[in-house]
């Protein structure tokens, strides 16, 4: 097994994920098998608890683990399908040890940081590196590790210490150090700053690792000159210097390490370049065809995001790769307007009368409207608005989770006259209780509670614009995370009144999918389909939201129907397009660096698939 380590240094936020999967990506190409490791060195077991403010969405695994959505990237990038335990954190580390402690497994021995925290993050590494993710028998051949954070946090030390023994271990030959670092260009001077680089390169020296390739961030590609500097004073050959500069779009990332022959250094480093098996020039193809048609798409589709978390796109990262990858498959340049729930509401007419009637100009303007999972009441008057809108004004609208259960209260509200139609959720006392409480659930433990992971969801109408998307299939394995779910109870009544509940699970209690037939396109999904997101297979969900915003659903229906469902390869030879991200009619800055087009950072523009 060969090991390549990503570390992150002088700033956060500089892309270590995308990087990771990049240098995967290059790999796999070159006829590798990937598999990859994140650790965060945060104390939390997992990420099913953080808030989306805090740490960006939570992403969920087929076997229901809620982890970093750096793996996220890794799935979409690699078409792998991880497991929790590729999510190493300081929670799960130090319980394990404390279990075994409380065993007596350490027979009597005082139980340290140093040697067995880090040997339990080395045998954790070598354990889950040995795991299959790609669906094949036997382990991979490489296996990628980030590292979360910054070089010097302290928080971080121990991994730090563990992975410097793990080097040595391992032996030369079969670990490879990347450190992704920034420089600066100040506007004053208009020079390439090294010194951060430097600082950071030492430190990391100091700490007992030592980098064997730089992957800088810069604004721009880096001059000769300020490679050399680098070199001299990082003690790294200056082929082994890679610029990671701003690029158009995401999926140039693997295309700039490739032109800069990164998979070269990182070969040679794990004495892997002399392999009959190991191609010299990586099978590109399909990532340079994709990268290209990204950019040059131009007729649009506005879609409005209606949540609670529009501050910070990272909340919804899963849900806007996969609207921008189907819009791929539909030929369309995507503009999102994110539209705060609670900007909708009757109160905030009085409270913030501008706000509301941007916020209702966003939604009148857009061509399709979609309500994103969440928790807890704050704006969900809002979502009910949205859906109300969309329902009546024949808006194509798709909700997932959350916004599923709110367009089945809203129907029973508006449609069916039950005024008093809630979610117990929002209403424990509500005396029409449209969605309720899972039994299996627990109120008073938050962590991993819920009805995680992939479950099976039986379509029960052949004739549904759901099951015609997913290409006629009896059935479908999707991701879920979620508490709450419709009232089966109330199921006929719905049904009588003309909501259709066409897709649910083997017992037939558990409502998955909801359509209303005579709509142009109103979906509503209990699972969370962003979440199997793949470059090359967008979500038939998004395609079929994409489509009927732009006019193209009943050709999609019938492609998907005949079998002759578009596939990448045409594609990818019709055009592509750039990403317009708008909040309040207003071009929006996104953390990460993901503005008017342009990304680098956490995500990966994809799309998913069942």
């Amino acid at each position: 097994m060969k090991y390549v380590l990503v570390t992150g240094g002088v700033v956060s936020g500089l892309g270590k994920g995308v990087t990771a999967s990049s240098i995967g990506v290059v790999l796999k190409a070159c006829g590798l098998r990937i598999t990859s490791i994140k650790i965060d060195p945060y104390l939390n077991t997992d990420a099913g608890t953080m808030s989306p403010f805090e740490h960006g969405e939570v992403f969920v695994l087929d076997d229901g683990g809620e982890v970093d959505l750096d793996l996220g990237n890794y799935e979409r990038f690699l078409d792998i399908k991880l497991t929790r335990d590729n999510n190493i954190t300081t929670g799960k580390i130090y319980q394990s040890v404390i279990d075994k402690e409380r065993k007596g497994e350490y027979l009597g021995k005082t139980v340290q940081v140093v040697p067995h925290i880090t040997n339990a993050i080395q045998e954790w590494i070598e354990r889950v590196a040995k795991i299959p993710v790609d669906g094949k028998e036997g382990p991979a051949d490489v296996c990628v590790i980030e590292l979360g954070g910054t070089i010097g946090d302290i928080e971080s030390m121990p991994f730090i210490e563990a992975l410097g023994q793990f080097s040595y271990r391992v032996g030369p030959g079969n670990f490879c150090l990347v450190h992704v670092s920034l420089v600066p260009v100040l506007n004053v001077v208009g020079e390439q700053k090294t010194k951060p680089t430097q600082h950071s390169v030492r430190g990391l020296r100091g700490l007992g690792l030592t980098p064997n390739i730089l992957a800088c961030r810069s604004t721009k590609e880096l001059e000769e000159n300020v490679k050399e500097k680098l070199s001299q004073f990082c003690h790294v050959p200056a082929a082994n210097i890679i610029t990671l500069y701003d690029v158009s779009n995401i999926w140039r990332i693997p295309l700039l390490l490739h032109e800069q022959k990164a998979h070269e250094a990182i070969l040679k480093v794990l004495n892997l370049e002399r392999m009959d098996s190991i191609a010299r020039e990586p099978k590109l193809d399909e990532w340079i065809a994709r990268a290209t048609i990204f950019d040059t798409l131009h007729d649009t589709v506005r879609i409005a995001m209606v949540g609670k978390y529009t501050g910070l796109s990272d909340s919804y990262l899963s849900v806007l790769k996969a609207l921008l990858h189907a819009s791929v498959d539909c030929h369309r340049k995507l503009v999102v307007d994110w539209v705060a729930s609670m900007d909708l509401e009757d109160s905030t007419a009085i409270e913030a009368p501008d706000s509301y009637k941007t916020a209702w100009n966003l939604l009148k303007g857009a061509g399709g409207i979609l309500v994103p999972g969440g928790f807890g009441d704050r704006g969900v008057q809002g979502k009910i608005l949205a859906a109300k809108y969309a329902r009546e004004k024949n808006v194509p609208y798709l909700g997932i989770c959350l916004g599923m259960q709110i367009a089945v209260v809203e129907y029973a509200r508006h449609v069916m006259n039950l005024t008093d139609a809630n979610s117990t959720e929002f209403d424990p006392n509500t005396k029409t209780p449209c969605v309720i409480f899972m039994p299996e659930g627990s109120k008073t433990h938050m962590g991993a509670t819920m009805r995680l992971g992939s479950r099976r969801t039986f379509f029960k109408i052949a004739d549904c614009k759901s099951s015609k998307l997913y290409g006629n299939v009896t059935y479908v394995d999707e991701r879920h995370r979620h508490r709450y779910e419709v009232n089966p109870d109330m199921v006929p009544e719905f049904e009588n009144a003309g909501l259709q509940f066409v897709g649910k699970d083997d017992t037939g209690r558990r409502m998955e999918i909801i359509e209303i037939p005579n709509h142009r396109y109103f979906v509503g999904a209990q699972f969370h389909p962003e979440f199997k997101s793949r470059p090359s297979k967008p979500s038939p969900l998004f395609v079929g939201l994409i489509a009927a915003a732009s006019g193209q659903l009943d050709r999609v229906l019938q492609d998907r129907c005949t079998g002759h469902a578009v596939s990448e390869k045409h594609v990818l030879s019709n055009g592509s397009y750039t990403p317009a991200i708008h909040q309040n009619g207003h071009p929006k800055k996104l953390p990460n660096g993901l503005s008017n087009g342009t990304y680098y950072g956490n995500g990966n523009g994809n799309g998913v698939h069942a």
